[in-house]
């Protein structure tokens, strides 16, 4: 079942979080989508501009429509994340997706407004959801690099204004987390005062939290085990933090760096211990493995497990 991110958000607000999941390849598609018809589990797959330069748009809503013929029991959208207009707008005009993300939070509160409402604009129009972002997160996701100095929280004074003027209907904000492998170095974690502010001023809106990897310290020991050289002082979202943020309007979570982790680690071990071994096949079989046991769980610390049921005939 196809929905929009706002048919989902209506449902889990303040009761479970939906996970985010960016996806690059067929092996995670079908991880994926595996996980989540085995727990009966909504979720939002995600690609970024990054991704569309790397397999083409087309070779990855292909995939992701083949996904839900072969897994025809799942509940799920399809969003654009971290888009600018070139991207969202050749989104929106040749469709595919049920979401869109306009990152326009490195510009000032005006100008990120203005440019918000333009792609709520046009994506209303296509029955489209449309989510905005206010603060900037630091660290590195693809080809976006942002210094720590340059990051900052989200002005919860701010987030009313910016909901009412552009119509967006979820908010990225930035409470504390970073993207890329390099997260909470310094060990601040989530800013819980300001997310219990932000939901003060925006009672039942629906929140995002990006940079939501955990970044487990197994996982990189056995990369570096495995011949890799990932630094070790990386600290994730924690899962108490996680289920501390949902009851406070988190409705999605972003995934990314986990994903790459696992992959990295399953490819490192695989051929360090088989250096015959040369058929892509063999270890992408227990990526897809690893992959859809790595979601399950994250579909259980959610609290979305068994929750597709939530939708029922309600298809976008």
């Amino acid at each position: 079942m196809l929905l929009t991110t706002r048919q989902l958000f209506e449902k889990c607000y303040g009761r479970y979080a939906i996970p985010a999941v960016n996806v690059f390849f067929m092996e995670e598609i079908h991880g994926l989508f595996a996980a989540a018809q085995e727990a009966d589990a909504p979720f939002i797959v995600q690609t970024t501009p990054f991704a569309r330069d790397y397999a083409h748009a087309d070779m990855l809503l292909s995939m992701i429509a083949a996904a839900a013929r072969i897994y025809p029991r799942v509940t799920y959208a399809i969003h654009m994340d971290h888009g600018y207009e070139e991207h969202i707008f050749d989104a929106i005009d040749k469709g595919g997706y049920t979401s869109v993300m306009i990152d326009a939070s490195h510009d000032s509160f005006e100008k990120n407004v203005a440019r918000t409402k333009a792609v709520v604009a046009a994506a209303h129009a296509k029955g489209m959801s449309v989510e905005a972002e206010l603060g900037v997160l630091a660290g590195v996701e693809d080809d976006l690099t942002v210094d720590a100095a340059h990051s900052f929280y989200t002005n919860p004074q701010q987030v009313e204004d910016f909901v009412h003027l552009t119509d967006c209907d979820s908010l990225a904000i930035a409470v504390g987390t970073s993207h890329g492998a390099y997260k909470f170095s310094g060990g601040q974690g989530l800013q819980f005062h300001i997310l219990e502010e932000i939901q003060q001023r925006l009672p039942g809106f629906p929140l995002v939290l990006h940079g939501g990897s955990n970044v487990v310290p197994e996982v990189i020991e056995r990369i570096n085990a495995a011949g890799g050289q990932l630094k070790t002082d990386a600290k994730g979202v924690q899962e108490e933090e996680v289920r501390k943020a949902i009851p406070l309007g988190i409705c999605k979570i972003n995934i990314a760096t986990d994903t790459r982790l696992l992959w990295t680690m399953v490819n490192r071990e695989f051929f360090r211990d088989r250096p015959d071994e040369f058929a892509p096949t063999t270890p992408g079989k227990i990526f897809m493995e690893e992959y859809k046991k790595f979601m399950l769980k994250k579909f259980d610390l959610f609290g979305c497990t068994g929750k597709a049921g939530d939708f029922g005939d309600n298809i976008s």
